[in-house]
This record gives C-alpha cells, sequence and structure tokens, in this order.
C-alpha cells in the first residue's frame, strides 16, 4: 500500500472511530455533552439588562425613579429580582459577606468613600467594571482601575451567593 493511501485510511479510520465513540453516539445526556453557561453569565446578562434600562437616568440624591435615582436605590432595582437590599449604602456595606478586591465576582457590591461623610455603591460587572449611579454621569459603568474611582475604593460585600 502507498504512503498516501495509508494516510488516508488511517485518517478515514480514526474519524470513524471519533464519530462512533462521540458523546451524542453514545446517547449521554446533554448535561455531558453540552456546556451549560455559567451562573455569572447569567448574572452578568441580567446585570446589564437592568443597566440597558436605569442608562443615564440622572443622579439624585434620595431619588428611587427614572426621573433620578441614587446609587443605593440603584442597587435596590438592580437587585430586586434577587434578594431586598436594604435602603442606604451605609446599611448596604453591612449585608453579605465581605471580599477581598483580588476575589470580586460578578455581582458584588462595591463601595467607594468620596469623602469622610460620602459613601458610594455600585455593582461589580466583571473585567474591573462596576454599573453605578454617578453624580456626573448619571446611571453609567465606570472602571474601577479609574483615576477618581481607583483611590476611593474602600471594600466589596457579597451578597448572592
Amino acid at each position: 500500500m502507498s504512503l498516501p493511501k495509508y494516510c488516508f485510511t488511517t485518517l478515514l479510520f480514526l474519524v470513524t472511530m471519533l464519530s462512533v465513540f462521540s458523546a451524542s453516539a453514545l446517547n449521554l445526556p446533554d448535561r455531558f455533552t453540552t456546556p451549560k453557561p455559567s451562573v455569572s453569565h447569567h448574572l452578568k446578562a441580567s446585570l446589564l439588562q437592568q443597566y440597558a434600562l436605569w442608562k443615564g437616568t440622572p443622579y439624585d440624591f434620595g431619588g428611587t425613579r427614572r426621573s433620578g435615582i441614587d446609587c443605593s436605590a440603584l442597587m435596590q432595582k438592580v437587585f430586586a429580582r434577587y434578594i431586598s437590599l436594604p435602603r442606604t449604602t451605609h446599611q448596604q456595606k453591612k449585608r453579605g459577606k465581605k471580599v477581598g478586591k483580588h476575589e470580586l465576582r460578578i455581582g458584588d457590591l462595591v463601595f467607594f468613600k468620596s469623602s469622610p461623610r460620602v459613601q458610594h455603591v455600585g455593582v461589580y460587572i466583571g473585567d474591573r467594571q462596576f454599573i453605578h449611579a454617578s453624580q456626573k454621569a448619571g446611571v453609567t459603568i465606570s472602571r474601577l482601575d479609574n483615576p477618581y474611582w481607583a483611590p476611593r475604593y474602600e471594600t466589596a460585600r457579597r451578597v448572592l451567593q
């Protein structure tokens, strides 16, 4: 048998064997053959869906509506599908489990200290980004390493398990 014919025959044999022993040929359930989207993927999609609803809404201290909202009220709205959060940033900072900055997961609340008496909250969405109600831009997405936010980062809390 010539070398090209031998290689073709061997390749054909391997392809046939792979198809015979594939998951579908073995009638395995989908859970063994199809990777499921991760929980964080679904959560991020849900958070971005909420962001799309609130994007650009102006910041209004004490506000809870589309005409104006503050950061803690936005977190209440964004998380309403999953949990009930307290109304203020100070109260929200007491919820869940404290996590380090290097341990952040999608859905973690991130807290900042804007001044000695002013606190700010947002929700982490991965890739060093968070959704929040900014005084300047309204509801927006910012980066944790942004020159304004980076030095003001205080802590994070995991409120979803």
